[in-house]
């Protein structure tokens, strides 16, 4: 793409975060993208550029686009804020506050566990039809009613969907709102960014379309794909596929109106950055109150580390409600082991480091394969830290 034309505002002394960022266009088939940076709460790139679909709508400043798991990490924001009113106790049984989820063993989880994806309820094992997916109360009941696929609280395993009816119940039953009028007026409002968990569709001709991933190099396993094709009735293939996480349908009204906290958020990076920027700087930024710097605490002590029961073994680590940066190589998020965040599915990505004082976002529309940090993503951080 040598007429590629980057808009925004990047510092001087950030010009290699800009570089890096052109370069993915062309070494890594970028179609549109956005990336941020803030550091101590200061923006200091802000660029965003390319293609919003195929068709060559360009990528704008107010461009969106679905984010997939980084949504996570706006699910563990808003049930911390929950904590920090003192309408949850995270050690207390999540039964206390969702009685139904304590059936078939499950009393004793607590909060804290759940969202360290310690509960062992990954996948509900009921065949469940399509048009589920888009049912947000229907998904959060039968998984309240699942038997834990293992002892809870004794391993961990990633709660790909499962994890964001954690926060939808607790959000619902102790502040009564619905998700996405939380979501929308305690951090989208107040912040003055474009974040949505369930996405009007007022706001649907600013979002980008995701494009999908290609196969695999030749040689390189595709372990979703085998994992499916294989064995379809165990848990890791359940937690994808029961109900079908349609990636044909993400563009679609039906996705994108849902609310789903574990994977349809639509933001842009300027939005990541501003919230992790203010979670690096100890919870506020320009003055405004994002959480408590004792609660971003909780974010960042290690709850669950080793092999993933649904991940196929892989090793991962999670605060609370956040991934913290990874062993695995080229999985970090920079070079400070405090840093924590989330990463989505096909490459997007924000995180904090409170060490560092950065807030990073990072959003595109050309998803490739992978959960972690993507070859993208990861030439960006490394570009930032270079700088510091």
């Amino acid at each position: 793409m040598g007429d590629l034309k980057i808009d925004g505002v990047c510092d001087a002394r950030f010009a290699p975060v800009r570089d890096a960022f052109a370069k993915n266009f062309d070494t890594f088939g970028e179609l549109g993208a956005s990336v941020a940076v803030s550091v101590d709460g200061i923006p200091v790139v802000d660029l965003w550029a390319g293609q919003a679909d195929p068709a060559g709508r360009p990528w704008e400043r107010d461009t969106i686009a679905n984010v997939y798991s980084t949504t996570k990490g706006i699910a563990a924001l808003c049930v911390l804020r929950l904590a920090e009113r003192g309408l949850v106790d995270l050690d207390a049984a999540m039964e206390k506050y969702w009685p139904e989820f304590g059936a078939e063993g499950k009393s004793s989880l607590t909060v804290r566990q759940c969202m360290a994806h310690r509960a062992g309820v990954p996948a509900v094992r009921e065949p469940l039809p399509d048009e589920a997916m888009y049912d947000s109360p229907r998904l959060a009941a039968a998984m309240a009613a699942e038997a834990p696929w293992w002892e809870p609280g004794t391993r961990h395993g990633y709660h790909a969907l499962s994890y964001g009816w954690f926060a939808y119940e607790l959000v619902r039953r102790l502040d009564g709102r619905d998700f996405s009028a939380f979501v929308r007026e305690e951090l989208a409002g107040p912040l003055g960014i474009d974040l949505f968990v369930g996405l009007p569709a007022s706001e649907d001709a600013r979002t980008a379309d995701l494009q999908l991933p290609g196969p695999p190099p030749p040689g390189v396993p595709n372990l979703l794909e085998d994992e499916l094709n294989e064995r379809p009735e165990s848990m890791t293939s359940k937690t994808f596929s029961n109900p079908t996480l349609d990636l044909e349908g993400v563009n679609s009204r039906a996705w994108r109106g849902t609310v789903m906290p574990a994977a349809n958020g639509h933001t842009n990076a300027r939005a990541l950055a501003r919230i992790y920027g203010a979670l690096a700087k100890g919870g506020t930024i320009d003055g405004l109150p994002v959480l408590d710097s004792g609660l971003i605490r909780e974010a960042q002590i290690e709850q669950s580390v080793g092999a993933d029961a649904v991940l196929w073994e892989l090793p991962t680590r999670f605060g609370f409600g956040f991934m913290l940066t990874q062993d695995l190589p080229d999985s970090a998020f920079g070079p400070n082991p405090g840093a924590f965040g989330h990463p989505g599915m096909g490459g997007s990505l924000g995180f904090a480091d409170p060490e560092a004082g950065v807030g990073f976002g990072y959003v595109m529309n050309q998803m490739r394969l992978g959960i972690l940090v993507d070859d993208r993503a990861g030439a960006l951080i490394d570009a930032v830290y270079g700088c510091l």
